[in-house]
């Protein structure tokens, strides 16, 4: 038997994705051949106001329109098919649609609800999209090599049957890179994944088809992964908002990887969604679900918003360290700009201290977290890519071939480096209790920073085939520290005008510094991230929390998980976020 050469297992997985579309009814309607840089309201032009309305609901309306009986499951997911398959010709961000089994599951759920007169769950109807290497049942798990296209999923992914058993319906599954391993989304399966904002621009990766997908409002809340920026470069990119939470909180059994069960670097499963009430509502789903029950390395913290922070007391405050440069790649002008615009707004609540955040050894954190990523040299991803024989693409020998610290580690090696990583995530640790304003009776540093307010990358999104610099991400996946993103501004030619005085001190710096250009960035989204402590993802929550505040008086709750997107809550409600349009 003649095996079949690369390219024409890529001319059918191509096949396969268009006519899954293609089955969709009514069919998804055609676009121009040429497409402007900006496609964000073509899926208003070529849908029904129905559609369009439905689709460019937030998770939170959606839900309660289903849960209400206002709509039914069936209507919206027919809505969000014909977006998503538009979505796919303006952007290339899906590698197949489901559609005979989100019918079959819509139809099932719309019974239920007839005869119950109730929502089978909290996410009853609700459209999730799933990035590819997460595992369906019977379905190919790529992971965006050719020589595992035939690969299929045995079963469902442990996260897939939480959200099921929810009443969510799956309908779409989106793109990834080679290799897993780039902050863009290219492979020789599908090709590019572009930016609807801007195509000439990249969506980000490695879950750049999410990003790309729920930018354009195909999706309203989609499943990504993450272990050095691959949810929230999307996020950004697509002024989207994006959670990497901290390790062993999300279940990530039976998804489809190199590195599988390296333990070194742990990558996560976590959310993206065009509201920041989809991160939550995703996460309270999560964790509702005693996830650690089925899957024994997950640690047993529930969603809790118990504890409790008084907004009143004149002596607490919600505490924001901000990083306005990891001073090794300084941020092009659009992004100090919208720093500039949060901190300036974030001056004028007074429940909100601001302390500026001096970068500890970044440098050092790449090199230890780059020499973790592939212990085996890299073997696993080589021999994938050589048992099909397709090329390999310029981002993926950028961070294998091209990395000095790609090597094959032995025993002791391993040792050595994460000795190196445990070490530098203890003198971190240091750098934020010495920001505590009082010892408690344990000697227990009180009042330190709650939060770290941050770029996600050093530009917006870079040009097809540029995404070469992780660290503004890549940072908190070595310190597992939890971190959201969330949409601010757009680029503006006018404001966002190069620093020609500026002058770069590395060679890093300067690529970055010469990639920008106004013109070719217009309209790009803009965006931040909030960073918190290991196991504080809710109060990276917390902190842009204000509905709690009104509920309960004049109290702002935490916990672990609710911190960091509570905080992101308390500051979007106190300032306005975002302060653009971006649908």
């Amino acid at each position: 038997m003649t095996k079949a050469n690369w390219q024409d297992i890529a001319k059918e997985a191509q096949r396969h994705r268009d006519e899954s579309i293609n089955r969709v009814k009514p069919l998804v309607p055609d676009v121009p051949l040429y497409l402007p840089a900006d496609v964000t309201t073509m899926p208003k032009e070529l849908l029904s106001k129905e559609e369009v309305e439905i689709t460019e609901s937030p998770t939170e309306t959606l839900v309660a329109s289903l849960a209400s009986g206002q709509l039914t499951s069936t209507t919206v997911i027919k809505a969000f098919l014909q977006r998503a398959g538009l979505a796919q010709k303006l952007a290339n961000c899906i590698t197949e649609l489901l559609p005979e089994k989100a019918y079959a599951r819509a139809k099932e759920l719309d019974e239920y609800y007839e005869k119950h007169k109730a929502p089978i769950g909290p996410l009853h109807g609700l459209p999730i999209s799933v990035k590819e290497h997460i595992g369906m049942k019977d379905e190919r798990l790529s992971a965006g090599f050719i020589s595992w296209w035939n690969h299929r999923g045995k079963d469902d992914a442990h996260i897939l049957k939480i959200l099921y058993n929810a009443g969510c319906v799956f309908y779409a599954r989106t793109t990834e890179p080679q290799t897993l391993m780039h902050i863009e989304t290219s492979s020789n399966l599908y090709g590019a994944t572009v930016n609807p904002f801007n195509r000439i621009l990249t969506s980000g990766g490695s879950s750049g088809g999410e990003g790309a997908l729920i930018g354009l409002r195909g999706s309203c809340l989609g499943i990504g992964s993450d272990i050095g920026g691959s949810i929230r470069s999307p996020s950004a990119n697509n002024g989207i908002y994006g959670l990497k939470p901290t390790s062993y909180r999300v279940p990530t059994h039976g998804w489809s990887a190199t590195m599988l069960n390296a333990e070194h670097i742990v990558a996560v499963i976590g959310p993206l969604s065009t509201s920041l009430e989809g991160i939550k509502l995703f996460m309270k789903t999560v964790l509702a679900a005693k996830p650690w029950m089925v899957e024994p390395s997950l640690l047993p913290i529930p969603w809790e918003e118990s504890q409790s922070i008084s907004a009143a007391s004149p002596t607490k405050k919600l505490r924001v360290g901000v990083l306005w440069s990891d001073e090794i790649v300084t941020p092009n002008p659009p992004i100090t700009r919208a720093l500039k615009e949060v901190v300036e707004k974030l001056k004028e609540v007074k429940e909100v201290e601001l302390v500026d955040w001096k970068p500890y050894k970044h440098d050092e954190a790449w090199e230890i977290i780059s020499s973790l990523y592939f212990c085996d040299g890299a073997q696993e991803e080589k021999d994938a890519i050589a048992e099909s024989g397709e090329p390999w693409l310029p981002l993926s020998e950028f961070i294998i071939k091209e990395n000095p610290n790609v090597k094959h580690h032995s025993i002791e090696d391993v040792w050595y480096w994460t000795g190196r990583r445990d070490s530098y995530r203890s003198a971190y640790a240091k750098l934020w209790n010495d920001t505590a304003t009082s010892k408690g009776s344990a000697s227990e540093p009180n009042g330190t920073i709650d939060v770290i307010l941050c770029p996600v990358g050093p530009g917006p999104a870079p040009i097809l085939g540029h995404a070469k610099y992780w660290c503004y991400t890549s940072q908190w996946n070595l310190l597992d520290y939890p971190a959201l993103v969330f949409p601010v501004s757009r680029v503006d030619p006018k404001i966002d005008v190069v620093d020609k005085e500026y002058r770069p001190v590395n060679e890093k710096d300067e690529y970055n510094y010469k990639l920008y250009d106004p013109e070719k960035y217009a309209g790009a989204p803009i965006s931040l991230q909030l960073v918190g402590r290991r196991y504080e993802d809710e109060k990276v929550r917390y902190v842009l929390q204000v509905p709690y505040r009104r509920r309960i008086g004049h109290v702002l709750t935490t916990s672990n998980t609710s911190k960091v997107i509570g905080a992101l809550e308390f500051i979007k409600d106190k300032i306005g976020l975002p302060f653009a349009t971006f649908v």
